[in-house]
């Protein structure tokens, strides 16, 4: 099959692009910036590329030039294609471009110039500049510092400890965590992270130890980025207490005799520094499965006790659940705290791809957490990062699942199909197989429902395949063989289904907890910190907050951005500094940078944790507007108060 470079199709586009009229090789070389014997070389590429892949046919005469003889619905479909191919290869080039900087400086020990890194990528030296910028801000996370020096160029400066961290934490500059992995081992032979890999899978085998794929993964490139390193003379530095007690664990021994394997392939040799530090990552590494008995001592860190406790207490006591009983729930904090607080001791940095889902999926539970572990950071002189939150969020929503599953008062159906007993029992199977809390009462015909209805009271709701005419009774309407979307529909059925009883029961609405002086509408700030301040003054100013929640609300930022998706922003702090819940509203005039994304619709949250009915209606109207991006964009265009505050009067 017959390929095309991206000068080639350049070509192509042109030829495409000047209809009816022939076009002289000394153009195309013009155009291009390349000789004319590169241009005929390409040409026979392209006619190659054309013969196997579509109608057209190059035409060359002496003299004239070169036409692309082609029917005009051809034209339009490869004009198609060679756009849609440049714009996937142009975004993915943008994203790819960040991490290859990034790398490229932090690998790189003398000066490089911005106009040299903007020649590397084939773009301008403004696309570089803004590049530079978000490594830059990227950089400090690991206190380091992009330096620029007139005629040297740039430089990334600080100690290799942070330089490490930053080249293992890389993939948080794409989107594409699997590209970063592929473009580290690029730079190594085939054999060599084939070798790698089999040394660590071997040390597995040997001492049974079952780390996740995402640990398996991250100790592959560390150990890689070490042996590039070693070879640079960029030795780590591990302080001497640190550097006795792990070369006292048995773990320090697998990882010698590991590295000892591998230092006549690469020919090097590992420092006893550098096996400390892979011993490290190895003692902080995620196992897949619970620790055996004889190594549950291991577990017995003397604060970890103290610390899943009290995050246990704290959580049940904000949730109104009670999780203390919940074996799987403990156990499962056990591990995974325990790998926290080594990684914590150790100085290692993790990671976590599904962080902004998380928090975007579960924004109540995975801010309430950040709360606890503010506390919890305070209490025992920890530092457990927003990463980790996102992790914990997954357990305890695990535990809430749980608990939903064994309380849940079951919903009644019935469902009506069209389609005989063999598919309706088939239906009834598949709702009562993939929803727990359904339990379908018959399966009956469409002709039979008025009666059945009358003579069962008690259902809650229908479920059918076919259209149904005044029925009073909430139903659906789903394709027999339940489709995965017809799942989708059924779930969102059943969440609206809760949310139309509760707000029968409750008449919270997000109106009755702000006013007219708690919304500013096409506010013009720099950073989000200044808007939090600004809001927090007139919560203070209203007497509904104390003096100290605006400092405490920007800490709480910085400890993990608000944002929750589809621009929505929640800047909150600790209840303790609330008199009264409010809600302050603002909307921004241009989106603002607010974490990992854009933010134009800013709710500040002052709301005490005893109002948990007020919490949860809240959140429900907050997951409602995330859904409504059309709906979000009328609010942040409004500039009248009373009419955007009738917006939210739905």
């Amino acid at each position: 099959m017959k390929y095309m470079n991206s000068r080639q199709k350049e070509i192509l586009y042109l030829l495409l692009s000047e209809p009816d009229d022939y076009l002289v090789v000394q153009d195309f070389a013009d155009r291009i910036r390349c000789s004319e014997k590169t241009i005929r070389n390409d040409l026979k590429t392209i006619e190659d590329y054309l013969t196997e892949h579509s109608q057209a046919q190059l035409i060359r005469k002496p003299g004239l030039g070169v036409y692309l003889n082609i029917a005009e619905q051809e034209r339009a479909r490869l004009s198609q294609q060679l756009y849609n191919e440049h714009l996937t290869s142009g975004q993915r080039a943008d994203e790819e471009r960040m991490p290859q900087i990034a790398y490229d400086l932090l690998m790189n020990p003398k000066h490089v110039s911005a106009k040299e890194i903007a020649a590397q990528h084939f773009v301008n030296r403004s696309s570089i500049k803004k590049d530079l910028c978000a490594v830059e801000e990227w950089l400090k996370r690991f206190d380091l510092t992009l330096v620029s020096k007139q005629r040297l160029g740039l430089k990334i400066e600080g100690n290799e400890k942070n330089k490490r961290k930053a080249l293992s934490r890389i993939s948080d500059l794409a989107d594409n965590t699997e590209f970063t992995s592929r473009f580290i081992k690029s730079k190594f032979l085939s054999h060599e992270a084939d070798f790698v890999k089999k040394e660590i899978k071997s040390l597995q085998k040997k001492h049974s130890i079952y780390f996740t794929d995402e640990t398996f993964e991250s100790l592959l490139l560390h150990t890689l980025l070490t042996i590039r390193r070693i070879k640079m003379k960029q030795p780590i530095s591990i302080p001497p207490r640190q550097l006795a007690a792990v070369k006292k664990k048995k773990e320090y021994q697998w990882t010698l005799a590991c590295l000892k394997r591998l230092e006549p392939v690469f020919a090097i040799r590992f420092p006893e520094e550098e096996a400390v530090y892979l011993t490290l990552h190895i003692l902080g590494g995620k196992v897949r499965y619970p620790l055996q008995k004889e190594e549950k001592n291991d577990l017995e860190n003397s604060e970890l006790p103290k610390v899943v406790r009290h995050l246990i207490n704290r959580v049940s006591e904000l949730k109104m659940l009670d999780f203390h009983k919940d074996q799987d729930l403990i156990n499962g904090l056990n591990i995974h705290l325990n790998t926290v607080l080594k990684r914590l001791s150790y100085d290692l940095s993790v990671s976590n791809p599904m962080l902004n889902d998380i928090k975007k999926m579960y924004p109540y539970l995975f801010h309430l957490i950040i709360d606890v572990l503010e506390d919890i950071n305070q209490t025992f002189d920890l530092h457990i990062p927003e990463e980790e939150a996102a992790y914990l969020t997954l357990h305890f929503q695990a535990a809430i699942e749980r608990l939903h599953r064994n309380s849940e008062k079951h919903k009644k159906a019935i469902v009506v199909c069209h389609m005989g007993i063999g598919m309706s029992q088939l239906l009834r199977n598949k709702i009562e197989r993939k929803f727990h809390q359904i339990t379908v009462l018959a399966c009956i015909a469409k002709a039979d429902l008025a009666f059945f209805t009358k003579r069962h009271e008690d259902i809650d709701f229908v479920v059918s395949t076919t259209d149904l005419e005044n029925i009073t009774i909430p139903h659906i309407v789903v394709s027999p063989l339940l489709e995965p979307s017809d799942e989708k529909r059924l779930s969102v059925f059943m969440h609206q289904l809760d949310e139309s009883h509760r707000q029968k029961q409750k008449t919270f609405k997000m109106l009755n907890d702000t006013t007219p002086f708690l919304v500013f509408l096409q506010q013009e700030t720099e950073h989000r910190y200044k808007l939090i301040e600004q809001m927090s003054s007139a919560l203070y100013e209203k007497g509904y907050v104390e003096k100290e929640y605006g400092v405490h609300a920007v800490m709480r930022e910085k400890m993990s951005a608000t944002n929750i998706g589809a621009g929505i922003a929640i800047p909150h702090a600790n209840s303790k500094y609330i008199k009264q819940s409010a809600i302050a509203i603002a909307t921004l005039k241009e989106p603002l940078d607010w974490g990992a994304e854009k933010v134009s619709l800013v709710f500040m949250l002052a709301v005490k944790h005893e109002d948990q009915n007020m919490t949860r209606q809240l959140f429900s109207e907050l997951s409602y507007l995330s859904e409504q991006p059309a709906f979000i964009q009328k609010l942040t265009k409004e500039s009248n108060v009373m009419t955007f505050l009738s917006y939210l009067n739905y």
